[in-house]
């Protein structure tokens, strides 16, 4: 007998992402994103995204459906990305995934969206080993997780304490005067630079922090340094190397996250890294991974870039290995959750 055919249905932020996954196997992932409405404002405007999904969610299920060339009665089980995001984003998907839930008579998985993109993986690389580390870099989040069973045994080591890695990256990208979203424009432009030409700080990697804070991250601190650096060359008129402010605050963030990785995989005796996220798009963060980790002996598995950003494929994936692992489907009343801990999987 075949695995179920679970549709999974993504709007955390700026993204509608529908797919659909039997077993480990993608069948489709479609995705609209509202990033060009958010683009003039400079960030994410959350009533603007909560609209967009509501326009985009009937057409993306649709392009899905046609895509996979299956009926929406062939599906088997219903998941959404329950939380963490924005509340009024995370809304729209939960009302149509229980409104096909219950007009299917199919069960319901409300999953983490942050674990999904641990999950995602699966569909690329095949099953997980028995225990991992994963590490979720993206615009809201930046954490370290132990995987022993991505449905049932997850656990947080460690977290930002103030920015993500991909708001530095947008912040700093304003204050170079690149466009939003700046992650990407600053990822290119710290490829012309010098990453050793200004010592930037790495946050809570010294002294008693990193001890204390052995897998937690702190770029705020990084980020004002830019800010002062900037400032200090705009005073006395002189020009903003900008090139090189990008590849030296590109390597202290790349520096801190992969440094912290290596370290929480030969603590906890993983022989394997799981990089997903947005900002695991980011081109240094996966040279200098790939490099460090080949020098502890440990395998990175990265999923391609399509699967880096918010998408269907990642909560269809969750919402597999949740069924593969029996859990009890989630109940029609359960509501979302913007600051849903990475430890909670399922919402129950």
């Amino acid at each position: 007998m075949s695995e179920p055919l679970v549709l999974g249905i993504e709007s955390t932020c700026d993204e509608t992402g529908v797919a659909l996954v039997r077993g480990r196997e993608l069948l489709v992932d479609v995705t609209a994103s509202s990033m060009d409405e958010h683009a003039r404002f400079g960030g994410i405007v959350p009533e603007v995204a909560s609209r967009a999904h509501l326009e985009a969610f009937g057409p993306t299920l649709d392009a899905a459906l046609d895509r996979a060339g299956v009926a929406l009665g062939d599906v088997d089980a219903v998941a959404v990305a329950a939380g963490p995001g924005l509340v009024g984003s995370l809304t729209v998907g939960a009302a149509a995934a229980k409104a096909l839930a219950l007009a299917l008579d199919r069960p319901l998985y409300g999953v983490n969206h942050v674990v999904g993109h641990v999950a995602v993986d699966e569909l690329v690389h095949g099953p997980f080993p028995d225990r991992f580390v994963g590490l979720v870099v993206s615009g809201g989040h930046s954490s370290l997780l132990r995987v022993g069973d991505i449905a049932t045994d997850v656990t947080e080591l460690g977290q930002t304490l103030d920015d993500a890695a991909g708001e530095a990256f947008d912040k700093v990208g304003r204050l170079l005067g690149l466009p939003y979203p700046g992650g990407p424009h600053v990822d290119r432009l710290a490829q012309q630079g010098d990453p050793g030409a200004i010592p930037f700080p790495r946050g809570l990697s010294s002294g008693r922090d990193k001890d204390r804070y052995a897998y937690d991250f702190s770029f705020s601190g990084l980020k004002t340094a830019v800010a002062r650096y900037v400032e200090s060359c705009q005073d006395r008129g002189l020009d903003v190397p900008a090139a090189d402010v990008a590849a030296s605050f590109s390597e202290a963030v790349n520096d801190v996250l992969t440094r912290k990785a290596l370290a929480a995989c030969t603590a906890n005796d993983c022989e394997t890294l799981v990089i997903g996220g947005g900002f695991s798009a980011n081109s240094r963060l996966r040279e200098l991974a790939a490099q460090r980790a080949a020098e502890h002996g440990i395998t990175v598995r990265i999923p391609p870039i399509r699967y880096c950003t918010d998408n269907g494929a990642m909560i269809a994936a969750l919402g597999s290995a949740v069924a593969r692992a029996a859990l009890p489907p989630s109940t029609l009343d359960i509501t979302v959750d913007s600051g849903m801990p990475l430890t909670q999987v399922l919402a129950a």
